[in-house]
């Protein structure tokens, strides 16, 4: 019985001993307080983090002495020996500069940025506070490097190195780990469904082919964004941001962003956290009513007039051949028709105004579970999202994004040297629609369109034989043919939208819908802590989407079904580092991926980087890196009328899955009887996608061939099915401390094949392609065909038959001025080598300025509490390629501002801001909205 009782008190000493408390201040070397900071026992994953009054309290099984790690984003990180129980530290740490920063992404294991074998950029916390952008993302267009297309208030598209519209599918986007690319459209959506500003640990941004150890969509770079762990870092933190949007177009406009983050460490086991995001503004306005077809054109001036952002134009019909149409069936006089010129007149469309609110409206929240059994780094998480809203979106045509919604739910199990996820994404198009087919079909329940041209060409007719001139008849014809037309805002105008809206069905109506989702599962695993002489990671992930747009996006229409496919890919790397003498180190770095596609065959990825060390503060890297991209959802099953094009994927099995009846000409009934022996023709022909990739002429021809009346020889197209595009980049870059000057530099030269894009078809509706003349005709029937408007424009999938090559270089540059002033400033270079008089019809969408500078002036403590930052932005001017359309996208200049103060007895910091400050709207995208002026007051409190 003794012994059970000294047994008895041992254990309760120990277990009285086995929790050990540690308190205290973190400081920066001026003595203000550091928020944020975190404090790790070394060796283990316990920790905590610093709350707005730099206090921190450590509770831990671990028993004194032992030693704890003190880090900030900024700061030099310092090691302090706890030895005993209930101790009180007072930490002050020495201001550091980005190279010491530690970062994960360039080779899936902790580095300092300094050491990176690739170019990788880092948003730390620290800059999240000074930027002054309205928000942390758009806090990242001032990265070197970095562009950001805004299509909307609320949907930003990150990319780097060119190519990439809103659409961008070369760059992917990770949030803790998850893609956040959506299941429909199969590229990332900013941070419509991101993370809250409180919430963010960090974001890393790699450039370039990532492809060896992230997979297919990392072709082009990866965004990382980290969010704060619940174990690390408790308490409730608010962010409330109050202002107004002031744009010429639509006006000054109320904008308001708030969201709250509520975490809590329930023991050594077991933490949680829910962050809620809600923004609200009004959008920047499209009104562009430039001429898309002809420089300079007007409604007046073109008869096939089709304005950038006016919507049911698009509609054109040559009204000779309706007046051909007229005389056949004797509504007109016999010969009549001659007097009615073969012109092409488009219908009278829709201001985009006309079509939407702008509302811009995004909801999002987030929680998760987090679950450590053994009190150590072994951690399980749940970690659910969701997002809603209502945004703009463009792809091949405008459309408002309303009540979109996603999901994602993610299971992981983790330690330091491993990993296990699993997730699954879905989507939901909510209330969406297309605007372009909005303003068709609002017109067509108004009159059809052969109603509306037949008015047309026998009203012109009537005006000419009363001596009207042409011009002045167009007008008459046009005038009588728009009689009664429904005008915005009139009850029969509302009534067609709201049919139109909810009609999915594009013959009628312009409802985007979609409930498309993949399943996503990835692992790693670190043998570093049991091999000493290389440290070895393998890897591997397994995706499969299951895509359901009801025919509105894909050919998954009913009588279709839905499309399902899947991919793997495993990776492996081996980092090595050798220490050449005291002032010089070596870090070899090699990595293979492998992946495969149901559709095509394996692909293998390595990359080779090698960086060098000298004396701590010079860093020299070079690498090669190769990547692939698999053709996306779109390039594969997408199935669309866009209304200028049919967008066919390029997937064997999709060819005939979309098909359309289309009316043939007089002219052309009256060919193809004549070929058919006097046995009659068809009034429509049955065409399926197959056409655009068997039987087509390219469009340039085509045009050159209208321009010439028939006499220049149209070229034959016949693309290509898409296969896998390849990249291979040359990579060199320097890292280094000169006393003050901190210097960042990297250039690159990448080498694209069977680079991935669109060409634009012309698919005659009868005929061959291949065949030659006929005897007794002037020209091919496939020819004719053209000739008499028998044909459909096809936007097809495939790869260039040209090498694409792309260069450029960057370089940053930061310092401290007048003692405690930060100034950096960094400059891009970019440009494409592509020979687009031998390829006129291919589009790589580059889409990127040759020359770009940025930089940015500021103070965190000018005096006490008080702090301020001015970035600055210039782009030159450069073209813009997209399915929307082509176009300049004209120089800008533009200067965010912002200040602060902190009130440290309300653990708060009060920010007024402005974005765009000198006035001079621009655009980042052809065919987008002017972006005007933001002014922000913000209030966050324990942050």
């Amino acid at each position: 019985m003794k012994t059970f009782l000294r047994a008895f008190a041992l254990l309760f000493c120990v277990a009285s001993f086995a929790q050990t408390t540690v308190k205290g201040t973190v400081s920066d070397d001026s003595g203000m307080p550091l928020a944020g900071a975190n404090i790790i026992v070394t060796g283990t994953s316990s920790g905590a983090m610093t709350d707005f009054d730099g206090n921190f309290t450590l509770s831990t099984s671990e028993i004194p002495p032992f030693t704890i790690q003190i880090s900030s984003v900024g700061f030099e990180t310092l090691s302090q020996q706890v030895s005993k129980n209930n101790q009180t530290l007072s930490i002050t740490l020495k201001e550091g500069n980005a190279l010491d920063e530690v970062v994960i992404s360039a080779s899936r294991t902790p580095e300092r940025i300094f050491e990176s074998p690739v170019t990788v950029e880092r948003f730390g916390i620290k800059d999240i506070k000074t930027t002054p952008a309205v928000d942390f993302y758009g806090g990242l267009e001032n990265m070197k490097g970095v562009d950001i297309n805004q299509n909307s208030l609320t949907f930003r598209s990150v990319n780097t190195r060119g190519f990439a519209t809103v659409s961008n599918t070369r760059f992917m986007q990770l949030v803790d780990g998850m893609d956040n690319s959506t299941p429909a459209l199969n590229f990332p959506i900013g941070n419509l469904v991101g993370m809250i500003e409180t919430d963010v640990q960090s974001v890393e941004l790699l450039p370039g082919a990532s492809s060896a150890l992230y997979g297919a969509n990392a072709f082009n770079g990866i965004l990382f964004m980290t969010s704060k762990n619940p174990f690390d870092s408790e308490g409730i933190s608010t962010n409330l941001k109050r202002g107004m949007t002031s744009q010429e177009a639509s006006g000054d406009n109320a904008y308001t962003d708030f969201s709250i983050r509520m975490a809590h460490k329930f023991s050594d086991k077991f933490a949680a956290k829910v962050n809620f995001g809600w923004l609200q503004g009004h959008d920047w306005a499209a009104t562009s009513e430039v001429d898309s077809n002809i420089a300079g054109g007007t409604r007046e001036t073109n008869l096939s007039y089709n304005g950038i952002n006016v919507y049911g134009d698009e509609y054109t019909g040559n009204i000779n051949d309706v007046a051909q149409f007229l005389e056949s069936i004797g509504a007109i006089p016999a010969g009549a028709s001659a007097l009615v010129p073969s012109v092409g007149v488009s219908r009278t469309g829709y201001n985009e105004e006309d079509l939407t609110n702008y509302n811009a409206e995004s909801i999002k929240a987030d929680w998760g579970l987090y679950f450590r059994p053994f009190e150590d780094d072994f951690e399980i998480a749940y970690v659910g999202k969701m997002g809603t809203g209502t945004t703009m979106f463009q792809g091949i045509n405008r459309y408002t994004i309303k009540n979109f919604f996603q999901e994602q739910h993610k299971l992981e199990i983790k330690n330091d040297n491993f990993f296990v996820r699993g997730y699954m994404v879905a989507d939901n198009a909510g209330d969406s629609y297309d605007m372009t087919f909005t303003g068709i079909n609002v017109n067509r329940a108004w009159k059809d369109d052969n109603t509306w041209f037949g008015q047309y060409a026998g009203t012109y007719l009537g005006a000419t034989l009363q001596g009207a001139p042409s011009e002045q008849a167009h007008a008459i014809a046009r005038g009588a043919a728009d009689t009664g037309r429904f005008l915005p805002g009139s009850p029969e105008f509302q009534s067609a939208f709201d049919q139109s809206v909810n009609d999915p069905d594009l013959l009628t109506g312009s409802k985007f819908q979609d409930e498309s989702k993949y399943y996503h599962v990835d692992a790693n695993y670190n043998f570093s802590h049991l091999i000493d002489f290389v440290d070895i990671q393998v890897g591997g992930s397994f995706r499969e989407y299951n895509l359901n747009s009801g025919g509105t996006i894909y050919t998954d229409t009913p009588e279709n079904g839905p499309i399902s496919y899947s991919e793997f890919g495993l990776y492996s790397q081996l980092q090595k580092e050798v220490d050449l003498n005291e002032a010089m180190k070596l870090k070899l770095t090699g990595s293979v991926r492998y992946d495969k596609s149901e559709f095509f065959d394996g692909f293998i990825s390595p990359r080779f980087s090698a960086g060098l060390t000298v004396n701590r503060n010079h860093n020299f890297r070079a690498s090669v890196q190769t990547g692939f991209r698999n053709p996306t959802t779109q390039d594969l099953f997408i199935g669309l009328n866009s209304g200028q094009a049919f967008l066919v994927g390029s997937a064997p099995s999709n060819l005939d899955r979309y098909s359309g009846d289309y009316g043939v000409s007089v002219a052309g009934q009256g060919l193809l009887n004549i070929l058919s022996g006097g046995q009659g023709a068809p009034s429509s022909i049955t065409q399926t996608g197959r056409s655009a990739y068997e039987n087509s002429y390219t469009l340039n021809s085509v045009q050159a061939f209208a321009a010439s009346g028939g006499a220049s020889p149209l070229e034959v197209a016949n693309p290509d099915l898409a296969t896998p595009e390849q990249v291979t980049s040359l990579e060199v870059g320097y890292r280094g401390k000169f006393e003050n000057l901190i210097v960042d530099f990297s250039a690159y030269h990448s080498t694209y094949n069977d680079f991935l894009s669109t060409e634009v078809v012309i698919a005659p509706l009868y005929g061959n392609v291949s065949d030659g003349t006929p005897p007794g005709l002037p020209l091919p029937v496939s020819a004719i065909a053209i000739a008499n408007g028998d044909f459909n424009a096809y936007s097809a999938y495939t790869n260039s038959r040209a090498v694409i090559k792309s260069y450029g270089a960057a370089l940053g540059l930061s310092t401290k001025v007048y003692s405690d002033f930060d100034l950096s400033a960094n400059y891009t270079y970019a440009h494409l080598d592509h020979d687009t008089e031998k390829y006129p019809d291919f589009n790589t969408n580059f889409n990127t300025p040759e020359h770009k500078f940025k930089a940015s002036f500021g103070n965190p403590q000018l005096f006490k509490n008080f702090g301020f930052n001015i970035a600055y932005r210039y782009s030159v001017e450069y073209e813009w390629e997209a399915s929307f359309g082509n176009g300049t996208i004209p120089e800008f200049q533009t200067v965010d501002a912002q200040i602060n103060y902190a009130v440290p007895s309300l653990k708060s910091t009060f920010k007024a801001g402005a974005n765009n400050l000198l006035g001079t709207e621009y655009f980042t995208m052809f065919g987008s909205g002017n972006i005007g002026s933001m002014y922000y007051l913000s209030w966050t409190i324990n942050n």
